[in-house]
């Protein structure tokens, strides 16, 4: 079974190394200028999710949770990564003041935490990724 049809039925890892690893299978199959959205609670394991994707894309710095900054730029030598933090951004209005699109720079991959507080702003083509954590603090991922 293929990464994308194992999340569309349903994932469950039992560490962040294993939700590192999925992230950085899909990052190896994910189609060019993807948006990526990260629905889940606080500490559920976004971030780490996203710091899988760096390790697929060849992204050789490390990847931190970008909530102050607001977003991050990764160049990997297969593509570019801009990690979003929506979590601060009070409207879709304020994402435009970023200048995102100038560092979305084809192949990009643009994942985003908090995308609920944009979701005006996303692309209709945008995939949906829900991470929950079960009552035996496994990861749950089911992409929609």
């Amino acid at each position: 079974m293929s990464i994308l049809e194992r999340l569309r039925a349903g994932v469950t890892t039992a560490s962040a190394d294993e939700t590192r690893a999925l992230a950085g299978e899909l990052a190896r199959t994910l189609p060019p200028d993807q948006t990526l959205a990260l629905h889940g609670n606080l500490g559920v394991g976004k971030t780490t999710f996203v710091q899988g994707l760096a390790c697929g894309f060849g992204v050789p710095e490390p990847v931190t949770s970008p909530t102050f900054n607001i977003y991050t730029v990764h160049r990997g030598p297969s593509r570019t990564l801009v990690h979003l933090d929506a979590y601060r951004i009070e409207s879709a209005r304020e994402i435009e003041d970023l200048l995102l699109e100038d560092f979305l720079v084809t192949p990009w991959c643009l994942a985003v935490e908090w995308p609920d507080r944009i979701a005006e702003w996303l692309p209709a083509d945008t995939w949906h990724l829900e991470l929950a954590i079960t009552a035996d603090e496994r990861h749950t991922l089911l992409l929609r």
